[in-house]
Order: C-alpha cells, then sequence, then structure tokens
C-alpha cells in the first residue's frame, strides 16, 4: 500500500487483540493516517470497528483462523513519505527481509518493545486484547517525518 504524498504521517500500531478492543483504542487512534494491526485479531469485529476509525491494514496471526482470516495477507509492505514499513506477526518469519525498511511492525509476543537495530526501527505494540507476562494492554503510535520514523508506546486503561 502506498500513502498519498504528504509531509507528516501518523499511523496506529496494534498486535494481539484476540477478539477483545479496548475502547480506549479507538479514541488513542482518532485522527491516524492509517491503522497497522500485525496478526492475532481473533474476530473480522475488530477489523471493522477499525477501520470506522482509519483505514486499515491487517496481516494474519498464528491464532487467526476461519475465512476472514484467510483472506489476510501474511507480511505487508507500507510506503509513507518515501519511507518502508513492514508489517509481519511474528518476527522470526521474517525471512527474507525486506529490502531498506525504514521500520519492522510485529506481533506475537505480547511484550511491548521500540528499538532501532542497524539503522531500522523495530516496533512491537504488545498485546492490545490480551496483555499476558505482567504487561499492561497497549498499543502504538508510529510517526513519520522528514526521513524519520519514530515510534511511541501508549498504554491503554483496558
Amino acid at each position: 500500500m502506498v500513502l498519498p504524498p504528504k509531509a507528516a504521517y501518523r499511523l496506529g500500531v496494534l498486535s494481539d487483540t484476540h477478539g477483545y478492543l479496548p475502547s480506549d483504542v479507538e479514541e488513542v487512534f482518532r485522527g491516524v493516517d492509517l491503522i497497522l494491526h500485525a496478526g492475532d485479531i481473533g474476530a473480522e469485529s475488530i477489523l471493522l470497528r477499525l477501520e470506522a476509525v482509519a483505514p486499515v491494514v491487517a496481516v494474519q496471526g498464528n491464532m487467526d483462523n476461519g475465512p476472514w482470516a484467510g483472506r489476510l495477507p501474511q507480511h505487508e509492505t507500507v510506503h509513507a513519505g518515501g519511507m518502508v514499513i513492514h508489517l509481519i506477526h511474528d518476527l522470526a518469519r521474517l525471512h527474507p527481509a525486506p529490502h531498506d525498511p525504514a521500520a519492522v511492525v510485529a506481533g506475537h509476543t505480547h511484550r511491548s518493545m521500540v528499538e532501532t537495530r542497524n539503522g531500522v526501527l523495530y516496533v512491537n505494540p504488545g498485546s492490545a486484547g490480551a496483555p499476558r507476562y505482567g504487561e499492561k494492554p497497549c498499543v502504538a503510535l508510529l510517526s513519520i517525518a522528514g526521513g524519520t520514523a519514530r515510534a511511541e508506546l501508549v498504554a491503554l486503561a483496558g
């Protein structure tokens, strides 16, 4: 997917909803240009609720089943402001690595993380709907501007 040209973009990022979307997700994502869901969505109704907020790009997670989930790709690439963002559910399945991404968004682990490795921003928003390991429900906001990608984690009330 290629986003229309503009000076800056704000993307909402979430993963591992497992059929439950906390009500504050819609408020946190209000006004974003695009929502990226990194899989384990759990129900098509989650995507429909998110699409009421902004356009959605989603990939299939290992727990996504049924006809609706079968239509989802295993990975997706988004182009925004001349930058490439790669979306996949499980980072361990990123083979071969996409060519020159500015950011890689993944889920699966239910652990939130933002870090830069070899000039690439890696974002795992944790789990919005089914946190584990003492983590809180969480999403991320990804900002693209001036040839730079930045991400911030946003804790949810649940």
